[in-house]
């Protein structure tokens, strides 16, 4: 059974430099003035070098944290109390060992409050060695190994879908090409549409869909490039309320670059090979098929490139998105 996500939060990349206020202000209630770790102990060396994330509230206030540091330890994950309990946890954690996938690391470590062993057991932890003493609190080293990216593509798949050629001509063919390749995703998804293409996936199926594939697990990502936001936004287009309430699995961002904020296409893949490509992105007609590897990954590379170099929505910021 899915565990409902609560709505009003989100999980983003933090700089140390930029957000140190807002990483300051969470461990400081929780590890010092909560837990009376020295004040003197809860920043160290390492701060300036790790890879820091934020949960946000709807307001934008910071309401958790963690970082990845350099020596593969994951730490410093705090959750404010009334927060505690609802997820935000999980989504600081998801975050952080996607990132250490995306470094190649390994394997992480962290050492985990001994309250909190069953939390990170839960995250695929194991413990290791006995129990010590930190800055006054009983912990226990714990140890993840971290899958890395060809292994997934490696490991046993199940058998590809049949090849079938996608001509799109129409609105109709549109809607049946898209509901086709949802239909077949398992666990990823990733969209680039100019303006969240609403007659496309403003529909009750397709919606349906995309939820199906943001609640199938631990492995579950939607991710979705918007070069316009505004239009959606002003016309409640109903996959941006899905993604409010399912903020961990379905991420948005909007490009800043110019040669993105151009890019004429849009397109769809899924994690079974499958695409559609329609060259201008504000019309129905294009081409794709149910499974083509070649074309699939060519797509799958121009979406991470521009993925890496986007940000989250000023507008969509406002909806805490």
């Amino acid at each position: 059974m899915s565990t409902p996500i609560p709505d009003g939060y989100r999980v983003e990349p933090a700089s140390w430099q930029a957000d140190y206020e807002d990483l300051r202000a969470v461990r400081e209630q929780v590890f010092v003035l909560e837990q009376a770790v020295p004040r003197e102990d809860e920043i160290d060396d390492l701060d300036p070098h790790s890879r820091h994330v934020l949960a946000r509230d709807a307001t934008g206030r910071a309401i958790g944290t963690g970082r990845l540091a350099p020596t593969h330890a994951i730490g410093r994950v705090a959750v404010l109390a009334e927060w505690r309990g609802r997820g935000v946890g999980a989504a600081i954690m998801r975050v952080l060992l996607e990132q250490a996938r995306a470094l190649g690391y390994p394997e992480v470590e962290l050492h985990a409050q001994v309250r909190a062993i069953g939390f990170y057991d839960a995250l695929g932890f194991v413990a290791d060695g006995e129990p010590f003493m930190e800055c006054g609190i009983e912990h226990r080293t714990m140890r993840r190994p971290i899958e890395p990216p060809e292994a997934r593509v490696l490991a046993p798949q199940p058998p590809p879908p049949e090849a079938r050629t996608l001509v799109v001509a129409d609105r109709e063919q549109a809607l049946a090409a898209v509901g086709e390749l949802l239909g077949q995703a398992r666990h990823e998804l990733a969209i680039y549409t100019r303006d969240l293409d609403p007659s496309l996936l403003d529909v009750a199926d397709a919606l349906e869909a995309i939820k199906r594939v943001a609640l199938s697990g631990r492995r579950a990502r939607v991710r979705i490039l918007v070069q316009d936001p505004r239009k959606a936004v002003a016309d409640g287009h109903r996959l941006i309320a899905l993604a409010q309430r399912l903020p961990s699995a379905i991420e948005v961002r909007t490009p800043v670059e110019e040669q993105d904020l151009q890019y004429a296409a849009a397109f769809l893949v899924n994690d079974r090979r499958g695409y559609l490509f329609r060259p201008l992105g504000n019309r129905p007609e294009g081409e794709g098929s149910t499974y083509a590897p070649g074309r699939h990954a060519q797509l799958l590379s121009l979406f991470e490139q521009v993925w890496e170099r986007s940000v989250p929505s000023s507008d969509l910021r406002q909806l805490s998105i």
